[in-house]
């Protein structure tokens, strides 16, 4: 790993990048805009070559040479890297997370979400990463630092809102993009619409209420979006739109409400928190955020313009990536035992996501132990 030099200052952290599809670039131009924290990108890996070209290109011109594999093994074994970064399609994240696991050097990882595609594998990921405490494993769960949503989180945390009862998200936007080879198109790749995109709100409603998920209940449908695309004969499974309820084991719910062809919404996020004191609530784009007690009632309610002076670039997330790198970056550099979002965040996020896909299946309530179980 990086160390400090014998002056005191900081050596750079070199990071490699397995998977530069369009996430692993933003994560390649996020490390670019924290060059100043002594951080560089020196190798990729992609077995895609566009994606590698496209990666190549943006190396170049940030003045960074990179080593560029086909392959995530080769990568590893070229030890070049003290960070890897993995955002490949969903359905490798097992497989190579294992073989970062098992590398006789340790590397620190930002795996990109979901951890995996099933409970089983993201246990197993939990298991073989404790045989491991000189690494850090982050799950890049972002949305934790998007602005508005982290001024939210600083509000329920000092209590202004009293004990959450109530998390409410709403989620209008797009549907899926293109992907690589259109893996995202299929449950059995992405882990389904509520694994591969949700477990960011799953994770945010467990942040939210404090608490574990107990049981969940979902309907949801493909009703408008891929219906009539085709990939070698397949058609796409992957539902456009749901409704999910979650119950805590400290009697909170959240319910999540998702519709991915809603491009018509002026927010793709509302976020709402009730507690038995207030209520608080984020919009994101709009990176609004609004709080009030029931004592001082609507007149009382306090708008703010939430922004976070640190981010040098917003990306795609609304500069929340690159907080994610910043505060990762900072877990490394103080040899922090654990991140900030850890494994277990990421299994917990992705049991409720497997859960409500196999209610919608069940057409019933499934307990969270059941997934755990399986």
């Amino acid at each position: 790993m990086a160390t400090e030099s014998e002056s005191g200052s900081e050596a750079i952290i070199k990071y490699g990048i397995i998977g530069v599809g369009m996430m692993g670039r933003e994560h390649l131009i996020n490390l670019y805009h924290l060059r100043n924290q002594r951080v560089a990108v020196v190798c990729i890996a992609d077995p895609h070559l566009p994606s590698q070209q496209l990666a190549q290109s943006l190396a170049d011109s940030y003045g960074w040479p990179i080593k560029v594999f086909s392959g995530h093994k080769q990568l590893l074994e070229s030890e070049l890297c003290d960070v890897v970064v993995v955002s490949t399609p969903n359905m490798t994240h097992y497989e190579i997370l294992m073989d970062i696991i098992d590398y006789p050097k340790p590397h620190h990882v930002l795996v990109e979400k979901p951890l995996c595609t099933t409970v089983a594998d993201c246990r197993k990921v939990v298991e073989a990463a404790k045989r491991r405490p000189d690494m850090l494993v982050q799950v890049g769960l972002e949305y934790r630092y998007i602005p508005p949503v982290a001024k939210l989180i600083d509000i329920v945390k000092t209590g202004t809102l009293g004990q959450v009862k109530m998390v409410a998200i709403r989620e209008h936007r797009f549907p899926f993009l293109v992907k690589v080879n259109n893996w995202n198109r299929f449950n059995c790749n992405s882990g389904g619409t509520l694994v591969e995109k949700c477990c960011h709100f799953f994770d945010l409603m467990r942040l939210f209420v404090g608490s574990n998920p107990v049981r969940v209940m979902a309907s949801g449908a493909i009703d408008v979006n891929h219906k009539d695309e085709i990939y070698d004969g397949k058609v796409p499974d992957i539902i456009d739109n749901a409704y999910v309820i979650v119950e805590f084991e400290n009697g909170s719910r959240g319910m999540l409400d998702l519709c991915m062809f809603a491009e018509g919404s002026k927010n793709e996020q509302e976020i709402s928190v009730v507690g038995d004191i207030g209520k608080g609530e984020a919009f994101v784009p709009e990176s609004i955020v609004r709080w009030g007690t029931r004592v001082d009632g609507r007149d009382g309610v306090k708008t703010l313009q939430a922004a976070d002076d640190r981010i040098k670039y917003d990306g795609l997330h609304h500069g929340s990536s690159y907080l994610e790198h910043m505060n990762f970056l900072c877990a490394i550099r103080a040899r922090a035992q654990a991140p900030a979002v850890d494994l277990q965040d990421g299994l917990i996020s992705v049991a409720i996501g497997v859960a409500a896909q196999l209610s919608i299946e069940k057409g019933r309530f499934v307990s969270i132990q059941e997934v755990l179980n399986q």
